[in-house]
């Protein structure tokens, strides 16, 4: 959804540095879930699509290809999780407003601290955080973010999360919606998820990935972006979406999964650098590039 344009109040409860490194330090993701064992070279060929498939070399060809032809520039990152592979476009490592996707690591962040005792989330903060997470909702994402700690409590845990390349805005202080990220950001962070956070947490939020509103209003649609892979490849998401780039322009962001056991991790973020309808021609960018890589690859 729209980011903020309105500085939040730092409240709720700050927590010691010392938590983010006890954050990395969860139960490996369960056996049950975990893709299957790599079966050649682990991370190969970051950068080019060697290390996939000849059929998903080919994939990844025309959707690069699409990439280029589109408005604007499109950061994007693909992982098998299953070989190792990896590959990473050309903008990959471009900083893009983040929009809505940070709500993801803001759920991430609050249930760990819950595990370790630092906060006691109720059973208003976890409808908040459904809410945030089915439907993008801004207010519950900022009464959640000023509730517990705002910038100062959640940023180094992003960071933690893998988020390396994430900055603040200097011009809206403390505000989860106006954060710089990029494809790694976001690509990091769900393969966070999907590896490190304990196995009742990472199942829920893939549930809530899995199960995002699909209604007709701009405002909570989600089902767009790494949506587009279609229903045989199961995939799941959080997007986030703004018209509030510097010049008006529309960004167009989606992460997520893809696949049998969350096979592939996702990540696309797409400046549009279009004002007039930049909603509708970012949205189709995103979704046909996760379209190209996917649709009817899963049998």
């Amino acid at each position: 959804m729209r980011k903020s344009r309105v500085p939040l109040v730092l409240s709720g409860v700050l927590v010691a540095g010392a938590l983010v490194a006890a954050a990395l330090m969860y139960e490996p993701r369960g056996a049950e879930h975990a893709a299957p064992a790599p079966t050649g070279p682990a991370r190969e060929a970051i950068g080019s699509p060697r290390g996939f498939d000849p059929a998903f070399r080919s994939r990844i060809t025309q959707a690069e290809a699409y990439a280029k032809s589109r408005p604007g520039f499109t950061g994007i990152v693909v992982r098998d999780r299953r070989t190792g592979a990896v590959w990473r476009n050309a903008n990959a490592a471009t900083p893009i407003w983040a929009c809505s996707t940070p709500k993801l690591a803001m759920a991430v962040d609050l249930l760990l601290r819950d595990d370790l005792g630092s906060i006691t989330l109720g059973a208003e903060d976890r409808e908040l955080m459904h809410r945030m997470l089915h439907a993008s909702d801004n207010d519950a994402a900022t009464t959640l973010w000023e509730r517990y700690g705002g910038e100062k409590a959640f940023a180094p845990r992003f960071r933690s999360f893998g988020m390396a390349g994430i900055k603040f805005a200097d011009g809206h202080p403390d505000t989860w919606g106006w954060i710089l990220a990029t494809a790694n950001d976001l690509e990091q962070l769900i393969d966070f998820i999907l590896e490190k956070v304990p196995a009742r947490h990472r199942d829920y939020l893939v549930g809530e990935m899995r199960s995002v509103d699909g209604g007709d209003s701009l405002d909570t649609n989600q089902q767009w972006g790494v949506w587009g892979a279609g229903d045989k490849a199961a995939p799941g998401n959080k997007n986030g979406w703004s018209d509030d780039n510097e010049d008006g322009s529309w960004l167009m962001n989606s992460v997520g999964f893809v696949g049998p056991r969350e096979q592939f991790t996702v990540a696309i973020m797409n400046n549009t650098q279009v004002v007039a309808d930049g909603y509708q021609v970012g949205k189709e960018t995103v979704t046909k590039v996760s379209e190209i890589l996917f649709k009817d690859y899963f049998s």
